[in-house]
């Protein structure tokens, strides 16, 4: 049933067949690789270490001088870095 001022609302449709999951070989949408290319391999300690420089990056953006490079001189913003890193570390 369609109204009069209804006509921006169409009905549903079905999806194209090239969208269909049937017949495919893998049951669900993975990472887009290229064929034939080796699928990615994890290794858990780099991640690990990988994780702890990126928690320390985060934690040095909430400093706001360091987030923003404030300070004009490199002297003083390795200064302000050395000191947010001692203050994470004590």
């Amino acid at each position: 049933m369609q109204l009069e001022g209804d006509s921006h609302l169409a009905p549903p449709q079905e999806h194209p067949a090239h969208h269909s999951r049937a017949g495919r070989s893998d049951p669900e949408p993975g990472p887009a690789r290229q064929p034939g290319w080796p699928a990615p391999v994890f290794d858990r300690t780099v991640y690990k270490q990988r994780n702890v420089v990126e928690r320390c990056f985060n934690r040095w953006k909430q400093w706001r001088g360091i987030a923003t490079r404030y300070d004009k001189t490199t002297e003083s913003y390795e200064a302000a870095v050395t000191l947010a890193s001692l203050l994470m570390w004590a």
